[in-house]
């Protein structure tokens, strides 16, 4: 197929398989503008499905570094809560969510850290309420990413620009299964084999994970009404979406006070335009109370020190060291790729669809529960061909989940 076919080819399974949208459905879209040539065939895509109304909304590099560069000091304290608010307004009516990634994900790495810290706290502290209806999964939302030239540089550093933008193009078609005759069937497939998954994990009912390999001896408890979930999965409004594209990951909810031991990342983090890399933590009941990194350690401090629940765990994914991303051999420098090629774990906000019962209680209520709440989400990779992970049963008794990174049984 042409660029143009299996761009096409991509925009469809986003609006059908991603998103799944509902006729009369509104839909938000978030991209960089680069992305317009896709954006515009998901809009055509989303008003065939039945949408009612199609609203993008574009960024642009440029336009955040020049803030970083010359707007007042006081001003990275600012948020546009009223954009905020409108797109939780949006959602409490109903509507789906897209976003589209492909920023540079260095973009900020030559900027003050605490003027990074300051506008990423205004901004998670303004989009909370839009957030809120996002991680409690009341609304059918999906992230996808679009090859931009300065993300595809920093994939590739080593190859000229046009080829390092093939190659990105080609990497997310094979990792998204858009390049496949049938995409829309080939993640209905997908779905259901990560369903049996959690279905497997779900019968379980361990009480905790406990992660060994180099640098790594870590035992993460999980919330008593954990739930797995992965693949597809049904939202509050009673739609069937795929939450991400790519996702080769099954996850779940740790206890926020469970997590003891010591972690090393086995990738690196783009967080907020910035890398961090050489991660390194301790727990203690939870919390992380030791955090080293080699490289961006100022801004992962300021990171986990976000609010209370920042330096403590909202989710844990178990991930094959051997899935289609991991086997490519590419360090996207995306979390949306990056983290579907190896286990990891999030800092921050837990999903509410991952403990039964959530949506019918208080804050304080699933706070007591071991639900984490914070303002940001920030995953990270801990897995790799070296890690070994055993599921605790309730009577103490480990029994072996994967071994080098690969699933037993």
């Amino acid at each position: 197929m042409t660029h143009d076919q299996l761009l096409d080819a991509y925009a469809k399974l986003t609006v059908r398989s991603g998103l799944n949208i509902a006729p009369g459905q509104q839909l938000v879209i978030t991209a960089p503008v680069e992305a317009v040539p896709l954006v515009r065939k998901i809009t055509e895509h989303a008003y065939k499905a039945g949408a009612s109304l199609v609203t993008p909304l574009f960024n642009d590099e440029q336009n955040t570094l020049a803030r970083f560069k010359y707007a007042s000091d006081e001003s990275f304290d600012t948020a546009s809560a009223w954009l905020f608010e409108g797109m939780a307004a949006a959602f409490k009516g109903n509507a789906a969510r897209l976003a589209i990634i492909g920023e540079d994900p260095a973009l900020l790495a030559s900027i003050d850290p605490e003027k990074v810290s300051r506008a990423n706290r205004a901004r998670s502290k303004a989009y909370r309420p839009a957030l809120e209806m996002i991680s409690s999964f009341a609304i059918n939302w999906n992230i996808i990413a679009y090859a931009t030239p300065s993300w595809a540089k920093s994939a590739f550093p080593g190859l000229p620009p046009d080829e390092a933008l093939a190659k990105l193009w080609a990497a997310i078609f094979k990792c998204t299964r858009a390049d496949l005759p049938d995409p829309v069937g080939a993640w209905a497939a997908h779905s259901k084999a990560l369903r049996e998954r959690t279905d497997f994990l779900n019968a379980r009912r361990y009480s905790a994970l406990k992660y060994k390999g180099p640098g790594t001896d870590l035992v993460i408890g999980l919330v008593e009404d954990h739930e797995w979930k992965g693949g597809a999965s049904m939202a509050r409004n009673g739609i069937i979406c795929n939450p991400n594209i790519p996702s080769e990951e099954v996850f779940t909810m740790p206890h926020r006070e469970r997590v003891d031991g010591s972690v090393r990342a086995t990738k690196p983090l783009s967080y907020q335009g910035t890398f961090i890399d050489g991660i390194r933590v301790r727990f203690e009941k939870g919390r992380i109370v030791e955090a080293h990194a080699e490289k961006g350690a100022d801004v992962f401090q300021k990171m986990i020190a976000t609010d209370e629940g920042a330096a403590r765990l909202g989710e844990v994914a178990l991930v094959p060291h051997s899935s289609p991303i991991s086997a490519s051999g590419i360090v996207f420098n995306e979390t949306l790729f990056d983290e579907n090629a190896a286990s990891h774990i999030a800092v921050g906000q837990a999903y509410m669809d991952n403990m039964k019962g959530a949506a019918g209680l208080t804050p304080e209520e699933r706070l007591a529960k071991g639900m984490n709440a914070s303002l940001i989400h920030v995953d990270w990779m801990i897995g790799s061909g070296e890690i070994d992970i055993d599921g605790i049963l309730a009577d103490g008794k480990p029994e072996a989940l994967m071994r080098k990174g690969e699933w037993v049984a």
